[in-house]
Order: C-alpha cells, then structure tokens, then sequence
C-alpha cells in the first residue's frame, strides 16, 4: 500500500509538471469541461432556486387543511360525464363526520364570473360563496369590519367580504365596510376586509370576495349544476387521516351512486400532496435540462481524450526512458490517467465557480427570479462527473502509453 501511495504522489506530481509546461494547451483541453459544469451548475442552480422559493410558499399554506374536489377521469370524459360536488353532499359528511373539527364549503359560480362593479371600475376577481366555518378552516381574519356569520347565511344576505386587493383594483374607500358594490347585477353590502396574505406562486391571495354560500346558491336558483363546489375540513388533533378519509370515500361513493368497477368522481388534496406533485415536476425537469446541456461535457471528455493521445505521442522518448529506468506500465498508466483526472477536475472547479456566478446573476437581473440555490448534490455530482470523465476518456490514452515497448520509444523520432 506505500509503494502505490508513493506511486500517486510521484504520478500526480508528473502530471500537474506536465500541465504546468503545456498551460495554454491544458487551458484549451479544460474549455469543454469548464462549458459542460457551467452550463450544467446554472441550469440546476436557477431550477432549484424555484423549486426552493414555492416549497417555502408551501410551508405558508395550512399543511392540516384538506379539501376535496369534484375528479373526472379521462374515461368520464370520453363519454361525456363530468363528477361533481353538491351542497348536499357537503350537509351529508357534515353530519356524518365527528372526527371534523372544522368543516365548510366552497362554491363558485358562472353568474359570477364577469367579476365585480364599483361605480364606474369593474374588476374580474374571484368570488366564491362561503360559509362561517371558511374563517375557521382558512384562519381568514377581518382586518376592517367583520367576517360573514351564521345568521347571514341562514337568511341569504347580500354582504360581501372582500381581501385588500380589491380596495385598490375597484378603487374603493380606504375603509370601504358599508359600500356597496355589484355582483352579478346584483347589489351586495361590504361587510369587512380581511387581512393581507401577500402573494403565492405570483398568485395575489387577496384578490377574492366572499360572499354567504345559500346568497350564491339560490341566485343560481337552487342546487345547480353549473356551480362548483369544493369541500374542505380541519381534523381534531386525536383524529385518524387515513380512515377519516376511508369513511368519507364510502359515504360519497354511496351518495353518488357509483358501482364497485368505477373510480371516485372526487379527490382529496393537501397542500403536502400539491408540494409533492410539484417536486415530482421540478426534479423530472431539472434532471431532463440538465441532461440536454449536459451532453457538452461528453464532448469536453472528448477533447480530453484528443489531447491525452497527442501528449502520449509526444512523450513517447520520454515514456522509453522511464521504462528503461524501471518504470512499471502501472506507473505510467497512473500517470496519464492523473493528468487527464486533474484536467478535468480542474475544469469543473472553473465551471463550478461560473456557474454559480451566471445564475447568481440570472437571479439579480430578471424580474421575479428567486435567488440561486446550489444544493450540496449537485456540487458532488459535478466533481464525481468531472472525475469520472478524467478516468473514462484518459483510459485510452494511458493504456496506450503504457503498452508501448520501451525499444520502439526510444527510437521514435
């Protein structure tokens, strides 16, 4: 184990000499490696600073809420079925389910859609028809005014709750509680604004309007089926997920008449399980780009290799003298093979520090990018790729200087 460590110093040391007098020539052969890591680094930098950036918004969302959404298969599709969600359904499981703390729904409707009116400004928002339990589940809290009540709904008021958004977009009172604006031609009460949550995803979480979900139901002339409703809920603490779940699957599944062959026409959905999709997309992503512009580096591992044989042609009295003064073809094999290991490495640490550098400046120059995040796998991938480009491509060249007869090589010209 000495004499092979004493042969690594001695091989490196030859090989750094023999980069060192050939500089410019090393410079040339690192370019592809340098281009390949750089391009390879921004790519993964600037996707992970996403990736980083929208977990972190996640982690702003109720991780314990979850809420269930009309599903319509591709097969449903085909036939002309769509699954939905009712205001019946939503009453049933309301009964049904004690291990719910909170429970309410959420209904959008088409009368709605063409937003919202102030004088003479119109502003498309969303506007959905909640209940009081949204407050509770959401933790919707009024900054101005008050949030809509029981008895607003019981008696099918007309009064709106509006995020802060809207003040601006429909140029409203800085207190605008006791205004009135219309929705879907008709007039509704504003009845307080709630408190600003910033933006998601570049999505403006203030710009909504609630308004009492029977107001919005009966406006729609009852139960129809141009709504869409949504069903969320918030757990007690001692309550079981998964078998919560199970009986709220068996209990729709019933309501809706569906055989045992067929699949749900609804789903559950956590802010856990939309950050998990989303990691699925952005690491497929990553990986894909980072393959595309990583088949530079197969090309710089080609002009290693290019080198490493030029350098082995030219050395050829030099790898004759060594021989005839005892040199193994271990030794100059490991020498070679070094060489090329170093160049490579060399030209990744390079295209390491540039490429941190390009996408640190993506993120400065253009609007709305999140600052580069470089994970620690990426920078290992990087060198353990580099390496094992030094080691593949300089196999060739050293194996070659290392089977030449020391005879013949002294007697190259």
């Amino acid at each position: 184990m000495f004499k092979s460590a004493i042969a690594v110093m001695e091989g490196t040391k030859a090989a750094l000499t023999a980069i060192k007098v050939n500089a410019m020539r090393s410079a040339l052969t690192c370019l592809g490696i340098i281009i390949g890591v750089a391009a390879v680094i921004t790519v993964v930098a600037v996707m992970q600073g996403f990736t980083k950036q929208i977990n972190d918004q996640f982690s702003d969302l109720s991780p314990d809420v979850t809420t269930i959404k009309p599903y319509t298969s591709i097969q449903q599709e085909m036939v002309g079925k769509r699954g939905r969600l009712t205001y019946s359904d939503f009453l049933l499981l309301k009964n049904k389910i004690d291990q719910a703390e909170t429970m309410t729904a959420i209904m959008v409707s088409r009368r709605f859609s063409g937003g919202a009116e102030y004088r003479s400004y119109t502003h498309s928002s969303r506007i959905m028809g909640t209940q009081e339990e949204y407050q509770k589940v959401y933790k919707t809290y009024p900054e101005k005014g008050r949030f809509i009540r029981k008895i607003d709904d019981d008696k099918r008021r007309r009064v709106a709750f509006i995020g802060p958004s809207i003040i601006e977009k429909l140029h409203l009172p800085e207190n605008p509680v006791g205004e009135y604006i219309k929705l879907g031609g008709e007039w509704f009460h504003i009845i307080g604004v709630a408190e600003a949550q910033g933006s998601l995803f570049g999505f403006d979480q203030d710009d909504y309007i609630n308004i009492p979900i029977s107001t919005m139901n009966i406006l729609e002339g009852g139960d129809s089926r141009s709504n869409y409703l949504e069903i969320s809920y918030r757990l007690k603490p001692d309550a079981d997920v998964e078998q919560t779940k199970a009986i709220m699957t068996r209990i729709l599944r019933q309501k809706h008449k569906l055989s045992a062959e067929s699949g749900d026409d609804f789903e559950f959905e956590t802010a856990e399980k939309a950050r998990e999709n989303f990691d699925k997309f952005t690491n497929s992503a990553t990986a894909i780009t980072a393959g595309i512009v990583g088949i530079s580096l197969v090309v710089g591992g080609i002009g290693v290799m290019n080198i490493m044989l030029v350098s082995v042609t030219e050395r050829t009295r030099v790898i004759g003298t060594l021989k005839a003064l005892g040199a193994t073809p271990g030794f100059i094999m490991l020498q070679f093979l070094v060489e090329a290991v170093v160049l490579s490495l060399f030209g990744g640490m390079i295209g390491l520090a540039i490429g941190y550098g390009l996408s640190s400046f993506i993120s400065v120059i253009a609007p709305n990018m999140p600052d580069a995040h470089i994970p620690g796998w990426a920078v290992m991938l990087s060198f353990g790729f580099t390496s094992a480009i030094g080691i593949i491509f300089g196999l060739a060249p050293a194996i070659k200087a290392a089977r030449l007869n020391p005879i013949d090589a002294l007697r190259y010209e």
